[in-house]
């Protein structure tokens, strides 16, 4: 290792990346812009987690806090039911009611407000970060959302998010929107159905192919001479006077100067020992692909029924569900019924009987709805998960920000709400 300029901070030369998502790989990509020597472990392999199956928007107009007041109107019956958008098992063991009771607390207006203005810097450089890893040849493409549409069946429906977008502006973040008819949606898009009565416009948003592009992350990692262990189940970190050990389930052991922990809804399991505190829980979605006549040009919405919908080649991904459940608990073929029933009224000539790639992914959801980067009680083992619905839209600017904070000993000050010890 060595110092960095005149402080006391000691660069490190090696680092063991745990957890091989978009915010593992981003955070070794820009290390290795740093000129770091990086390795990453995972314990099944390049986007197994929450990176694969999601929808991959990157929508940083759109990237709020979880916690919302929207939530608390579901309900007790709601939230218990097999088909609704959130879902809670009756079941629920002691952690996670601790968590859903301190997730509560947070979804009050004034909460959300704070935490929203805690995203607003670190989702303006969102973008940048994508580009940047384009600029400098990593072949994973993003698209330019040529129409990104939310959907109703009425403009009274509308009204919330119409709503938490003057909430988004007044926090400081920027979004340009426009109000439409559901006829000047279907003008726009043909795939949605009669049913829409009203909708939003949404400008300047992107979306990817989530899997593709995280494994075209880590070619680039790879090619650019870092390690990617696959089937490397991490066990432990243990932290040493000079060095950190990361050891394996199969009591293998590699040494480090510094370790980063970037497990998605598993991340409290090795962080605890480190002074993290906060809750990680898996918020599950779901998701599957379907042939629609016509492919949409960008992302479709429907929000009251929380169903996120993006074309993939000649397909339809369509994802949704927020189900509270441990995160490798197995598929749960009762929320993609629901899917199926919420959707199948609001899109035309979609064939949601023709399901291939049926999927449930962990999203790693903390009580306050703020990611956990940074240092942690060791200034050799740093935190980056937590992310919740926006681990894609946020990952390669957290791996940037968080590269820098690894390599200075400065925390940049977009990262100041997100401590991991809060």
């Amino acid at each position: 290792m060595v110092a960095a300029g005149s402080t006391t901070h000691i660069v490190p030369d090696r680092v063991a990346v745990v957890g091989a998502g978009m915010v593992g790989l981003a955070t070794a990509w820009f290390l290795q812009e740093r000129d770091i020597e990086v390795t990453v472990y995972d314990r099944e392999g390049v986007a197994a987690g929450a990176s694969w199956g999601n929808a991959g928007w990157l929508t940083p107009g759109l990237a709020t806090p979880l916690p919302e007041p929207a939530v608390l109107k579901y309900g007790v019956r709601a939230v218990l039911s097999p088909s609704s958008p959130v879902y809670v098992p009756p079941t629920a063991s002691p952690r996670l009611l601790s968590f859903l009771t301190r997730f509560a607390r947070n979804s009050t207006a004034g909460r959300w407000k704070t935490a929203m203005e805690s995203l607003v810097p670190i989702n303006r450089q969102s973008l940048s970060a994508f580009d940047l890893l384009a600029k400098a040849g990593v072949e994973a493409e993003t698209y330019e959302a040529k129409s990104f549409l939310a959907a109703y069946r009425t403009a009274e429906e509308r009204s919330v998010l119409l709503e938490e977008i003057e909430q988004i502006h007044a926090a400081g973040q920027g979004i340009e929107f426009e109000a439409i008819t559901g006829d000047d949606a279907r003008e726009i898009e043909p795939s949605l159905s009669d049913e829409i009565g009203a909708a939003i416009r949404l400008h300047g948003q992107r979306f990817i192919n989530p899997g593709d592009y995280v494994k075209l992350l880590a070619d680039s990692v790879v090619a650019r001479g870092g390690r990617i262990l696959t089937g490397a189940n991490v066990a432990d970190i243990v932290d040493g006077i000079r060095d950190t050990r990361v050891v394996t389930a199969d009591g293998e052991s590699e040494q480090y100067d510094a370790v980063v922990m970037a497990t998605g809804a598993w991340l409290g399991d090795l962080a605890r020992r480190f002074g993290v505190r906060t809750v990680v829980q898996a918020g599950r979605g779901y998701s599957f692909s379907v042939p629609i006549e016509h492919v949409p040009a960008g992302p479709v919405y429907f929000p009251a029924q929380r169903i996120a919908c993006t074309p993939l080649g000649d397909r339809l991904r369509v994802a949704g569900m927020m189900e509270f459940r441990k995160p490798d608990a197995k598929l749960d073929p009762r929320r993609i019924d629901a899917i199926v029933e919420a959707a199948r009224p609001l899109l035309r000539d979609a064939d949601l009987d023709a399901r291939t790639d049926e999927w449930v992914g962990p999203r790693p959801c903390t009580p306050d709805g703020l990611p956990l980067i940074g240092a942690t009680s060791s200034p050799r083992v740093f935190a980056a998960g937590g992310h919740g619905m926006w681990g894609i839209t946020l990952g390669p600017v957290t791996g940037q920000l968080l590269a820098e904070t690894i390599t200075t000993g400065r925390r940049p000050a977009e990262l100041a709400p997100f401590d991991p010890l809060r």
